[in-house]
C-alpha cells in the first residue's frame, strides 16, 4: 500500500439558514467532495434546488461552487488489498466491475425524476422523488427510507 496525491472535486455550499422561530439566518459553508466533476455538478444543482425551496435557508450561488483540488489518499493495488486493510473496521462491499460508468446527466435525471412516486406519500419498494432530488434504496427493490422535517 502507498500513498498518492489523487484528484477530487471539491462542492462548496454557502448558506444563511434561520433556525425554527428565527427571523435572522446564520451564515454557513461545509464542503463535499467527489470524485468526478459530473458527480459534484449534479450534487451542486440538486442540493441548491433543495435548499431554495426552504422558507429559512438562502443559498449564496456565487458562494456555492465544484472546485478542482487534491488529497492526499491510501492507494491500493487491488480491491483485495482494500478488503484486507479494512478487515474488521469498516463494512465491505467489492466493487462491481461489471457496471458500466456513465456520467449522469440532467436529462436523464430529469426523465427518471418525472416518472417518480413521491416520496411524502410513498412506502413501497424502490426509489421516489423529493423535490428534485431521487431518494434511492441501496439495493435495488429495497424499502427507502425518507427522512422529513417535522414543523
Amino acid at each position: 500500500m502507498d500513498t498518492a496525491w489523487i484528484q477530487v472535486f471539491v462542492l462548496t455550499l454557502a448558506e444563511c439558514a434561520a433556525p425554527a422561530g428565527k427571523t435572522v439566518c446564520q451564515e454557513r459553508e461545509f464542503d463535499l467532495q467527489f470524485l468526478t466533476r459530473a458527480d459534484c455538478e449534479v450534487a451542486l444543482e440538486q442540493l441548491v434546488t433543495l435548499k431554495e425551496e426552504s422558507a429559512t435557508v438562502i443559498v449564496d450561488r456565487a458562494g456555492s461552487s465544484c472546485t478542482v483540488s487534491a488529497r492526499e489518499s491510501e492507494i491500493f493495488a487491488s480491491a483485495e488489498e482494500v478488503r484486507v486493510a479494512s478487515d474488521g473496521t469498516a463494512p465491505w462491499k467489492a466493487p462491481d466491475l461489471n457496471a458500466e460508468v456513465v456520467a449522469p446527466s440532467v436529462v436523464a435525471h430529469e426523465d427518471r425524476l418525472a416518472n417518480l412516486p413521491d416520496c411524502e406519500n410513498y412506502d413501497g419498494q424502490g426509489a421516489c422523488k423529493m423535490g428534485g432530488i431521487i431518494i434511492e434504496g441501496a439495493d435495488e427493490g429495497e424499502a427507502v427510507e425518507v427522512w422529513k422535517r417535522e414543523n
